[in-house]
C-alpha cells in the first residue's frame, strides 16, 4: 500500500492543533496573525516541503520512475545509455562544366530548411560534382533522395541548384525519456546478452534513429540473421523506412556490404554479435493495405476521416511486422477508440498477412463509399 503523503492543508490543520493541545498555559485557541499561528502555518510548509522531496528521493530510487540523470545512472548500470541527436550526412550532385570542384567547407542549403557543409573537395567527371555533406545542426533533418540542394556562395563552373543523390546518416533527435526507460527496464529483465533473438533486436534498437526491429535467425540460410529496423522519427519523410541497402557490417566478405541507415546498425552489431554469425540488417518491405470505411452516418466529416486515418496509422505502428499478421480485431478496436457513433469496415475483411518473410504491411490509402482517398 502506498504511503498517504498528507496535504498542505491537513499538516496546517495539525500543526494548529498541536499548538493548542500542546499544554501551553492559557491557549486555548490561536488567532489567525498571532505568533504562534504564524510559526504553525511555516512549519506545516516546511513539513510539506520535506515530504514532497522524499516522495522524489523514492522516485529516483527505481529505475521504472527514475528521471533525467537518476534514470541515466541507472541505464549506466546495465550498459544502456540515452540515444544521442546525430547530424545527416549524405551526398549531392551538382552540374558543372570542366574540372570545376565545390571546395571543402561550402555551406550548403536544403531545402526545407536545413544547412549543411561539404565535408570533403567534390569530384567532378561527365559534366556534374558530387559532393559531401553533413547538416550544420542535429536532429531529425528530413532530407530524402531528390531534396534541392543550393550552393550558399556561387562557385565558378558549378550550377547554383543540385539534388542530394545520396543519405548516409539519418539525422536523429536526442531519444525520448519514455523510450529510454523502456530500454532500461528491458535490460534489467533480460538475462544477460548471448545472441539469442531478443539480444540483436536491443543492439539495433540502440542505434539513434532506430525506433523498432525484429530478428529473423537463419533468414537467409544457415548462420545468417536477419535484422530488420524502422527508423519512424528519423525517417518520417521515408514513412520509417531506412534510407539505404541491405546488407552486412563493413569488412565481412562474405556478403554485400549495407550502406545508409543499414550499415550504421550492422556496424554497432557487428562488435556485439555471436563470432560466426553472419548479420544481415534489412529494411522491411512495405506492402500497402487499403481501407474503405463506410456508415459513418453525422460522423462523416473531415476530422473524423483525419481521426481514423491517425489511429489506422498508430495501430499498423504498434502491431505491425516484417512476415507478420494484421487481424480484423486490431482495426476494428482502433478505430472504436475514437468513439464514432457509427462504422462499418467494408474493406479488408480478413487478416492482413506479410506476403513473405520482409514483407510489413503498412497503412495504404483510406477512402469512403464513394472511392475517394481521404
Amino acid at each position: 500500500m502506498a504511503y498517504p503523503r498528507p496535504t498542505l492543508s491537513q499538516l496546517r490543520q495539525q500543526a494548529l492543533q498541536d499548538v493548542v493541545s500542546g499544554g501551553i498555559p492559557g491557549v486555548v485557541a490561536v488567532l489567525r496573525f498571532s505568533v504562534l499561528y504564524v510559526l504553525a502555518m511555516v512549519l506545516a510548509g516546511l513539513a510539506w516541503l520535506h515530504y514532497g522531496y522524499i516522495d522524489w528521493v523514492s522516485l529516483q530510487s527505481v529505475p521504472w520512475t527514475a528521471t533525467d540523470e537518476y534514470l541515466a545512472a541507472w541505464g549506466a548500470l546495465k550498459g544502456v545509455y540515452r540515444k544521442g541527436a546525430t547530424a545527416a550526412t549524405g551526398t549531392a550532385t551538382f552540374p558543372a562544366t570542366g574540372t570545376s570542384t565545390i571546395p571543402a567547407g561550402t555551406q550548403l542549403a536544403l531545402q526545407g530548411g536545413v544547412l549543411a557543409t561539404a565535408s570533403a573537395e567534390s569530384v567532378t567527371a561527365d559534366g556534374a560534382t558530387v559532393v559531401s555533406w553533413t547538416a550544420s545542426s542535429t536532429g531529425s533533418a528530413g532530407v530524402t533522395l531528390g531534396t534541392i540542394v543550393t550552393l550558399s556562395s556561387p562557385v565558378p563552373g558549378i550550377q547554383t541548384s543540385g539534388t542530394v543523390t545520396g543519405v548516409t546518416v539519418s539525422g536523429a533527435d536526442i531519444e525520448d525519456e519514455d523510450d529510454f526507460r523502456t530500454r532500461v527496464m528491458e535490460a534489467f529483465q533480460a538475462q544477460g546478452e548471448d545472441g539469442k533473438q531478443a539480444d540483436y533486436v536491443d543492439w539495433a534498437e540502440a542505434v539513434t534513429g532506430v525506433t523498432r526491429a525484429w530478428c529473423v535467425g537463419n533468414g537467409f540460410g544457415a548462420g545468417t540473421v536477419v535484422v530488420y529496423v524502422m527508423l519512424d522519427e528519423a525517417n518520417a519523410a521515408t514513412g520509417g523506412f531506412p534510407v539505404g541497402t541491405d546488407g552486412t557490417a563493413a569488412g565481412d566478405p562474405r556478403y554485400t556490404t549495407a550502406t545508409g541507415d543499414q550499415l550504421t546498425v550492422a556496424n554497432a552489431i557487428q562488435d556485439e554479435r555471436p563470432v560466426t554469425a553472419l548479420v544481415i540488417v534489412c529494411a522491411p518491405i512495405a506492402q500497402p493495405v487499403d481501407f474503405v470505411i463506410t456508415d459513418l452516418g453525422t460522423g462523416d466529416t473531415t476530422a473524423n476521416h483525419t481521426a481514423i486515418k491517425t489511429a489506422l496509422a498508430d495501430m499498423f505502428q504498434r502491431v505491425s511486422a516484417p512476415g507478420g499478421t494484421i487481424n480484423p480485431n486490431d482495426w476494428q478496436e482502433a478505430i472504436a477508440a475514437i468513439g464514432l457513433d457509427s462504422f462499418e469496415v467494408k474493406s479488408p475483411t480478413d487478416p492482413v498477412v506479410g506476403a513473405n518473410q520482409g514483407s510489413m504491411p503498412v497503412l495504404g490509402t483510406v477512402s469512403g463509399t464513394d472511392g475517394v482517398a481521404w
